[in-house]
């Protein structure tokens, strides 16, 4: 087991609805192409698959995809948009989890590998993607660029939302390099809300480089987004590609 916290039901009940920009045609009519491009002929396996937002596209546009998923919630909620023949999935955490099988792509987006909450268990999560791909595999991780620019001095939050029904910011652990993201959400109109958070422990993408460099794999491209628009020093997230050699 890894340090990731475990979805509970009443969130992975609620994912779907609550995350509608990502399931938007916008999001993921790119994502989908970018990792069939990438995929080829060949399998790919998604770390933290949760309920299915890119796996079944994915799997529906042709690829054979199986996915790894630490939440039984969110696996049960997939589950239910497509059986265990056309996407298998193995329930386990992505850093130590062995799927059966070579892939010719591995990929883990939407911020998950910073759930894991340690530095060694990131390095084992790329030591694990390079242990299912084939020679000239990719693996794939979608990331955020740490905020800290947003940072002022000698303070320790920054708002990300702040809207009607949502309030959501960001503490900073600038020494162990851990976020914790709150988020005070107002259910129905009797003026309640919700209040939930999670950690996470943010790193560069010169740090992914260097995991990636222990697992084997080399980079061959990182991008500001799915659409292939250049990385630069103002870009907030990257998606970047490495490959393990032939």
């Amino acid at each position: 087991m890894t340090s990731s916290e475990r979805w509970s039901r009443a969130t992975a009940e609620r994912y779907d609805t609550e995350e509608t920009e990502a399931f938007s045609e916008a999001v993921l009519g790119p994502t989908v192409a970018f990792l069939g491009e990438l995929a080829g002929d060949g399998r790919a396996l998604e770390f933290a698959i949760g309920t299915g937002r890119v796996g079944v596209p994915l799997r529906e546009r042709g690829v054979p995809v199986v996915g790894v998923e630490l939440s039984e919630h969110m696996a049960a909620v997939l589950r239910r948009k497509v059986d265990e023949d056309t996407l298998p999935v193995v329930i386990g955490d992505m850093a130590t989890t062995v799927v059966p099988g070579g892939f010719s792509l591995v990929y883990l987006l939407y911020n998950t590998i910073s759930n894991l909450l340690t530095q060694d268990e990131q390095v084992e999560c790329f030591r694990n993607a390079a242990r299912h791909l084939e020679p000239g595999g990719r693996f794939v991780v979608e990331l955020l660029v740490p905020p800290l620019r947003s940072l002022p001095h000698g303070q320790v939050a920054v708002p990300f939302d702040v809207s009607e029904r949502h309030l959501g910011f960001d503490t900073f652990d600038l020494v162990e390099q851990v976020l914790v993201s709150h988020h005070l959400t107002r259910d129905g109109d009797d003026g309640r809300y919700r209040r939930e958070n999670s950690r996470h422990r943010y790193a560069w993408p010169a740090e992914l480089d260097l995991m990636a460099r222990i697992a084997g794999l080399e980079r061959e491209r990182r991008v500001a987004d799915w659409d292939g628009s250049p990385f630069t020093q103002d870009s907030t997230k990257h998606i970047s590609v490495w490959r393990k050699p032939a």
